[in-house]
Formats: structure tokens, sequence, C-alpha cells
């Protein structure tokens, strides 16, 4: 194994020093141009007739070439232009003032896009409707549509429950409720009727519930938490903290009921009962839980 091993060592030394002296040789190498390549080289300058132009014998030729043209005829001059200078403040906007103002007019415009929509939505209308005063009709049609009606009757362009109102119960009346409301209330008296007229808001004041009549105990039933209230919108059990809502009214000089539901008055204390009315027949939702 000895032996073997001397052996490759010395091919390998043999193999690197021919490697060696081979790149040596090609490093040190001259290249000489032989005799005949020599001659031919010389006998091919000969063949070349003509040397290539010189810089002026170019220029010279571009300007005769300049000098051979014919002008071209000359249009008059249009007048000049007034100056404009720019404006300052133009030249000095930079990129970022460009977004940033941008910015500031889309949010001023949908500002003020959302302003209007709000505005115009909680406007009152003034061709009638929710939020306008409604000439409901004479008072004597009125009271004639509650009875037929079953004592309620329900408009629902106003949201509002109309009602008669006994006049026996003015003069408790008179210490509970504002002369808006009284307008309706008395309206009876002041046109020898049997009874005058209440409106009251659809919505319940506990949670806003709409509260629908209930024709058997000729009251006014919610049926959302139960509360209950007489026939004149005055609380009578359940969980409301008030009476009804009631809008205000007016009668006219020929005895037309107007009600201004843009006007809503808060509904009377809880313990309210000018007219003493009691539940006439069977409730049309169950028993509410009590007074609160």
């Amino acid at each position: 194994m000895i032996y073997v091993a001397v052996a490759v060592l010395f091919v390998l030394a043999v193999v690197a020093v021919l490697a060696a002296l081979r790149r040596r040789q090609s490093n040190a190498a001259i290249g000489m141009l032989s005799r005949e390549t020599r001659k031919r080289d010389r006998s091919a300058q000969t063949l070349r007739s003509e040397a290539p132009p010189t810089g002026r014998e170019i220029e010279k030729a571009a300007a005769e070439a300049r000098s051979a043209r014919v002008p071209a005829t000359t249009r008059d001059a249009a007048p000049p232009v007034p100056y404009v200078p720019p404006d300052p403040e133009t030249i000095g906007v930079s990129r970022r003032q460009f977004f940033n103002r941008t910015i500031v007019m889309l949010m001023s415009l949908s500002l003020s896009s959302f302003g209007v929509a709000v505005i115009a939505f909680l406007w009152p209308q003034g061709s009638g409707g929710f939020g306008s005063k409604i000439r409901v009709g004479l008072v004597s049609d009125v009271l004639a549509d509650i009875r037929n009606n079953s004592g309620f009757l329900y408009k629902p362009d106003g949201r509002m429950w109309l009602t008669e109102y006994p006049n026996g119960a003015i003069e408790k009346a008179a210490v509970t409720y504002s002369p808006s409301e009284l307008a309706g209330m008395t309206a009876g008296q002041q046109l020898g009727l049997d009874a005058g007229i209440v409106a009251l808001y659809q919505k319940c004041p506990h949670l806003g519930c709409r509260v629908p009549e209930c024709v058997t105990s000729q009251w006014f039933e919610c049926p959302c938490h139960g509360s209950r209230y007489n026939q004149v919108g005055e609380k009578r059990s359940g969980p409301a903290p008030r009476g009804m809502d009631r809008f205000a009214t007016e009668v006219t000089v020929d005895g037309s009921l107007i009600v201004d539901t843009g006007t809503v008055i808060q509904g009377p204390p809880i313990g309210t009962n000018t007219t003493g009315q009691e539940a006439e027949g069977a409730a049309c939702i169950g028993q509410a839980t009590g007074d609160h």
C-alpha cells in the first residue's frame, strides 16, 4: 500500500510541474509577425486609393450645401400676446398642499350635504301630514266619525287618535291641561255639542310602541309591555311613566278642528283621572304588571 501511495504522489507531482511550465511559457510568449504577413499588410494599404475626408473638408461641403439652398419665404409675424403674470399662489402650491385642500373641500361638501339632509328631515312639512297643522274637519263631523268607529278615530296622516272628551270633566281638566290642549277638549261647550275632542299621539311614552284601541274595554292598551290608558289617554296601569302624549289643538270660527302635530305636549302625570272612566269590558291584552 505504501508503494502505491508513493507512486500516486509522484504522478501528481509530475502533472503539477508540467502544468506550471506550460502556464509560464504562455505568459512569457511574445507574438511575432512573419515576413509574409507584413508584406500582405503593406499591399492591403496600397489598395486604399483614397484616404477618408478630413474635418475641414466636411465642414466646407456642408457650408456650400447651405448656401445653395433657396431661402424660404417668411410670413408676417403675429402681434405679440400680452404677458399675463402667473398667480403666485398657484405656482407655490405643493403636492401636499393640493391633497390637503382637496381633502378639506371633500369633507366640507360631505358635512354640508349631511346637514342639509338632516334639516330637510326635521323641518316640519308645510303641505300637510305629520309635523304640520292638520285641518281634521268640523267638530260635529269628527264626533260622529268617532262614534261610528266604536269610540276611537285614527288619523294615519297625523299619527294620532281622536276621542271624545265629556263636557262634565272640563272643570277638572282646566286644572291639569294647558290651554292648547283645552281648546279641543272644550269645543263641545263652545259649539253647543255634548262633548269635545282630545288628540292623542299614537306612541306609548314607555318605549315608543304604537298603542292600539281596545273596543271591549274602551281603553288604550299597549301590546309591548301592558301599559293601559283610559279613553282620553290618562294612564291607569303598567310601566309607562305618564299618560299618552297629546297634540295642541284649536277650533276655528266655523267650528273646524285643527291639530298641530308639530307640537307634542307631554302626557299627564301618573294618578290623573279627570273623567273617572273605568274599563267597560274585557281587556284585549293580559293584565298589566301594576303601577310604576
